[in-house]
């Protein structure tokens, strides 16, 4: 799937949210998301490599964890992610799988998030990553086979503004917290 993602460092959570309610919009309950993040051991950032990215999910505490193996490559030219995300019964085999094909891992993010369903395919998600002093609200807008990914993400970008939000972040979280990542 591709998508359209843009992260914005907000001034205010609180601010910030207040102008979504204000416009009838809530978000659903935080939850807990872990991600362990893995690069060829060839790793280069803007050459489009991919990016594997072991998540444990934790959406309620009397439910178990679920887990997950995303595949992320970014294409600099088009500024789209691609992303594949497949579930995982055992995290244990899965992250020696990904050892054993090659990959390294790069680093550790913790994060408590919400999100709100802005429509079909696009989901605001309001993050507070451990380790990390500032919010950030990030919309990931999936990118259908006919849609121009400058027009989607323009249409990203003035939503944002709608919402009074301009410090976009180009960094991926694992970057805000580690700084940016080569071979």
């Amino acid at each position: 799937m591709k998508r359209i993602i843009v992260k914005m460092k907000l001034k205010s959570r609180e601010d910030f949210e207040n102008r979504l309610t204000g416009l009838g919009m809530d978000f659903g309950a935080i939850y807990w998301q872990h991600d362990r993040v893995y690069v060829p051991r060839s790793f280069k950032r803007d050459a489009g490599y991919p990016r594997l990215i072991m998540r444990t999910e934790m959406k309620a505490v009397d439910r178990p964890a679920k887990y997950s193996i995303i595949l992320k490559r970014h294409i600099e030219d088009s500024n789209v992610e691609i992303v594949d995300e497949t579930k995982v019964l055992n995290y244990t085999e899965a992250a020696n799988i990904i050892l054993q094909l090659g990959f390294k891992q790069v680093a550790e993010v913790s994060r408590r998030r919400q999100e709100i369903r802005m429509g079909e395919g696009t989901i605001l998600y309001l993050d507070k990553i451990e380790g990390v002093q500032n919010y950030y609200a990030k919309i990931e807008a999936e990118l259908g086979e006919k849609d121009s990914a400058g027009q989607l993400r323009n249409e990203v970008m003035k939503t944002f503004e709608s919402l009074d939000e301009k410090n976009e972040v180009p960094e991926t979280y694992t970057e805000i917290l580690y700084g940016r990542f080569t071979n």
